[in-house]
């Protein structure tokens, strides 16, 4: 009987993952011919692809966030141990990756990577509209999962299609090396460009659906990374390209922009407020969540009210009360570092949308904090975390668009402070109205602007490899983006001597499952490995 799988031999590691994990049909279907039927079929098997997408809602903080220099590490502020403290320090090496097994993403590009065969090639009962709009979801999500692995990794194998094996299982047919960076980056730009052809002119809209905005969205990322971050590899690195992909990202953008379909919303907190979900004008692509699917990610930026009630102080002095009525539920797993919450001006709504801020100490020294934006909302007496996960927000198209025009040699204050007239509303005067500078000067102010606005959201820690210095250096490796607590010595997020860790090391066990793997750039020498 004939099976499909994919080529990554970690995979083995997995049970050999096939589409019965979407309960649509048996492992070997792609065979018997007993699905792929019907347009009802292909529109649940995207259903299915979009949960898959959904079920990654913890990615983009670990991979985009928690390296950024932003958050505690060890212990939190009520006494707490906090999680994933190693990547919170960089301390990344061979014996110790912080994540493993890529991420897990092969498992997700599987499924992608069998859609796309299946409507690309067959399904004759497809409408061309439908059949070019499934497209576009998939070629969009597949160009998502690779842009995350080039990001995190650089040169990762690339897995296209789904092989076909006749009877006994060959492990040494599946190992597949790492492609070069510069090859794997012409995959993802060749997917997000056939997801844009695939959608075509097309206009419509669905926040919870991938829709043409994503992949224009995802598009200006893409384009953005390519012009402002070379990738080191042993094969083929990539250079950054500069002026040619910026001006492609800034043509996505500006057709998000002339779309005419989304905005800021008045106030900050609304973005992330559970009763304002079905009016929110600045998502282009969220992940829904309601009351019986609710993950308790939530909880693990809030208090534990046994800890904090009635023995903990607000601001203004008074004993600490269980405002949030958690009851039971909350416990700080991941916390933002005080200097960093203190960076906010009292007058900038974002601070007091995005942290609950408290202290230890009657005298208000001891300083800690929960994060808001996924406090989900309360029913009956009971906290439910059914925030929608917003992956991508108008925003933070404005904040492209200035990174993009400094790159032009543009001015760019006009985004960042649209960004800004909403964040201090009737407290925006001209004393926090940016005014162009330098290169330099510019990049710092769209990266304090974005760690603002988008503080919990995944992005600090892409931000730092992508954004630059006076000398096109990455903001990795500069001292005047940190954020220093008391004491605390002078510090880039990276030194000088640590280029490689700005991807992260594969773990032994995706290169004893595939021989074939090698491991991440710089990372051998670093730690006087042989290769």
């Amino acid at each position: 009987m004939k099976k499909f799988i994919y080529g990554i031999a970690g995979a083995l590691l997995f049970g050999m993952y096939s589409c019965d994990t979407l309960d649509l049909s048996p492992e070997d279907y792609a065979a018997a011919g007993n699905y792929w039927k019907n347009p009802e079929q292909v529109s649940t098997y995207m259903n299915g692809l979009h949960a898959y997408l959904r079920d990654d809602y913890s990615s983009p903080l670990v991979l985009g966030e928690l390296r950024g220099g932003t958050m505690r590490e060890g212990t939190s502020s009520i006494n707490t141990s906090l999680n994933s403290s190693s990547i919170i320090r960089n301390d990344l090496r061979t014996t110790s990756t912080g994540i493993s097994n890529w991420n897990n993403y092969y498992e997700n590009i599987l499924q992608v990577n069998h859609f796309i065969e299946q409507v690309r090639d067959e399904c004759a009962f497809l409408s061309e509209s439908a059949r070019n709009t499934f497209l576009g979801q998939a070629y969009g999500m597949r160009a998502y999962y690779y842009f995350m692995l080039y990001r995190t990794y650089g040169a990762v194998p690339l897995e296209k299609d789904i092989k076909i094996l006749d009877g006994k299982i060959d492990a040494v047919s599946l190992y597949m090396k790492r492609s070069s960076a510069e090859d794997v980056l012409a995959f993802i730009k060749k997917d997000i460009n056939d997801s844009e052809t695939a959608f075509g002119s097309t206009t419509s809209f669905d926040k919870y659906y991938w829709s043409k905005y994503a992949t224009l969205f995802l598009k200006a990322q893409i384009y953005l990374w390519s012009a402002k971050v070379t990738t080191n590899d042993d094969e083929k690195p990539h250079t950054a390209t500069g002026t040619s992909d910026l001006e492609i990202a800034q043509k996505a953008l500006n057709e998000i922009i002339g779309s005419n379909k989304f905005s800021l919303m008045k106030n900050y907190a609304d973005i992330f407020d559970y009763g304002k979900k079905a009016n929110n004008t600045e998502s282009i692509l969220s992940m829904y969540f309601d009351r019986g699917e609710t993950t308790h990610w939530g909880s693990s930026f809030l208090y534990t009210p046994s800890i904090v009630v009635g023995s903990y102080y607000n601001p203004d002095g008074t004993v600490m009360q269980d405002v949030l009525q958690l009851n039971t539920a909350g416990i700080v797993r991941y916390e933002w570092k005080s200097a960093f919450i203190k960076s906010f001006d009292q007058t900038d709504s974002r601070r007091a949308a995005t942290f609950l801020e408290y202290y230890q100490d009657k005298e208000l020294t001891k300083h800690g904090s929960s994060m808001l934006k996924l406090v989900g909302h309360v029913a009956d007496g009971i906290r439910y975390f059914d925030n929608d996960i917003v992956m991508m927000r108008y925003a933070d198209v404005l904040l492209m668009m200035a990174e993009v025009e400094n790159g032009l040699g543009k001015p760019c204050a006009s985004y960042i402070n649209e960004v800004r007239k909403r964040a201090y509303g009737e407290n925006y005067t001209e004393d926090v109205t940016y005014t162009d500078g330098t290169y330099a000067e510019n990049e710092l102010a769209i990266l304090k602007e974005r760690d603002k606005e988008f503080a919990g959201e995944g992005t600090r820690w892409f931000d730092l490899v992508r954004m630059h210095d006076a000398a096109k250096k990455p903001l990795a490796f500069s001292v005047a983006v940190a954020y220093l607590e008391p004491g605390e010595e002078a510090a880039a997020v990276l030194s000088n001597t640590e280029e490689y860790k700005l991807l992260w090391p594969i773990n032994i066990g995706v290169m004893t499952a595939d021989p074939e793997i090698k491991q991440t750039w710089g990372y051998n020498q670093a730690e006087n490995i042989e290769d």
